[in-house]
Formats: C-alpha cells, sequence, structure tokens
C-alpha cells in the first residue's frame, strides 16, 4: 500500500476510534469501549504496521483528552488498551514461555492500571468511593482495591483472549473481503 494509503487509512482508523472513545461518557461502558477501540488498532497493526499503530493510538489519544468529555475513557485507553494490541504481537513472538510471555503481559497491565488509578484519584481529584458509587465507612469501601484489583486482572485474560479471536478471525474470514473493499495490495 502506498504511503497516502497508509496515511488515509490511519486517518480513518483514528477518527473511528475518537468516535468510539465517545461514547465511553455513559459511565458504565468506558471500560468496554476502550477496549473495543484497541480492536481498531489491531487492525492496523495487521494491515498496516506497529509503527503506523502506534501513530494511530498516538493520534486518537491526544485528540480524545483534547475533545472528548469523559477523560476517564481516554486514560483507560491511551494507558493500555490502545497500546496493547501493539505490544500483544511483539511479546507472543519474542517469548516462547507461555507463563512467562503471561507474566509479562500481567506486568504491563498492572502497571498501566495503577498508573491511571494514580491519575484518577490522586491527580484529578476523584474519590474512589464516587467513583465507584460506594458509600464511605461500608465494608464494601473497605475491601473494594482488592476486589477491584482481581476482577481487574480476570477481566485482562478474557481480553487477551478476546484480542486473539478477533485477530484469528479477522486473518482468516474477513481480511480478504476487508482489503477488496478498500482495494488493498
Amino acid at each position: 500500500m502506498s504511503k497516502a494509503g497508509k496515511t488515509a487509512f490511519g486517518g480513518m482508523a483514528t477518527a473511528l476510534s475518537v468516535v468510539l472513545l465517545l461514547f465511553t461518557t455513559l459511565d458504565t461502558l468506558s471500560i468496554s469501549v476502550a477496549a473495543f477501540a484497541g480492536l481498531i488498532i489491531l487492525v492496523c497493526v495487521i494491515e498496516l504496521s506497529r509503527s503506523w499503530a502506534f501513530g494511530v493510538w498516538a493520534a486518537t489519544s491526544i485528540i480524545g483528552f483534547l475533545v472528548l468529555p469523559n477523560k476517564e475513557g481516554v486514560l483507560l485507553y491511551f494507558a493500555f488498551f490502545g497500546y496493547y494490541p501493539i505490544i500483544k504481537g511483539l511479546i507472543e513472538s519474542k517469548v516462547r514461555n507461555r507463563v512467562a510471555e503471561y507474566a509479562i503481559k500481567l506486568i504491563i497491565y498492572n502497571a498501566a492500571v495503577f498508573a491511571s488509578e494514580y491519575v484518577l484519584f490522586k491527580v484529578m481529584n476523584i474519590p474512589l468511593t464516587e467513583f465507584l458509587d460506594v458509600k464511605e465507612g461500608t465494608w464494601l469501601a473497605q475491601y473494594i482495591m482488592p476486589v477491584l484489583f482481581v476482577a481487574l486482572n480476570v477481566v485482562f485474560f478474557i481480553l487477551d483472549y478476546f484480542f486473539t479471536i478477533f485477530a484469528t478471525i479477522y486473518l482468516n474470514r474477513w481480511q480478504k473481503k476487508f482489503r477488496k473493499m478498500f482495494r488493498f495490495r
């Protein structure tokens, strides 16, 4: 594909990602929409390259922070869901031991989660109890962080599996149709 074609594709992917991230204003969808926007990055990795996908991730993150009202969804996309499809294939191709592969992925994921939580709760001064709609002083407020940590790690494994399934389906069923529709290669 020509450089102009890659630029056009990258621009469309960025625009579509920003529009998807607009739906993070619905509080219950912020994680799932940010993850779904990551699928666009996965297609960019497959069709363009990791460097072009990185550019789409960066452009989407910058535009999202500038124009979207819900910074939480953009922060989730920026901190993990947007770049994870770029590094997922790299980790899987370089690390041959399955346990080490998942250990590396979990370290990256948990670092991103903790960094995001720090920004949300310390920098943006959003109280955790307000964020999770939990009353201060209740037993749930006391144990919410460990429960949330375990739940988010379970969500990570589901997300990783979903990205693998999506990539497989895309490569086996949709790629030819997609390339024919957009006259790639």
